[in-house]
């Protein structure tokens, strides 16, 4: 079992940047593939990253290749998100989300992860 825990949200204007933070609690983190999603009010949740167990391979979604960039510290057990550029599109709440896979496939899927953290809100004005 793993217990995951975002912060770093908030309200920035389009263009700026913010970093999200996912702390891991519980088992090994660096057994976990590791992924963030998000979910705009009356959309369904997407992928946006996701890191394998060691950081050395990682995914993003077509809408934020160039602009976010996810990076782990297995040390710290924690995984973090660099949001630039930021959009209004990327206003959301986005969530962390761990699970032993290692099939990249597998890994841009939503209901592949057993783990998720609460979410934490971000908001992009025009």
């Amino acid at each position: 079992q793993v217990q995951l825990v975002e912060s770093g949200g908030g309200l920035v204007q389009a263009g700026g940047s913010l970093r999200l933070s996912c702390a891991a609690s519980g088992r090994t983190f660096s057994s976990y593939a590791m992924g963030w999603f998000r979910q705009a009010p009356g959309k369904e949740r997407e992928f946006v990253a996701a890191a394998t167990r060691s950081g050395d391979n990682t995914y993003y979604a077509d809408s934020v290749k160039g602009r976010f960039t996810i990076s782990r510290d297995n040390a710290k057990n924690t995984v973090y998100l660099q949001m630039n550029s930021l959009k209004p599109e990327d206003t959301a709440v986005y969530y962390c989300a761990a699970d032993t896979l290692s099939d990249p496939i597998k890994m841009v899927v939503t209901h592949e992860y057993d783990y998720w953290g609460q979410g934490t809100q971000v908001t992009v004005s025009s």
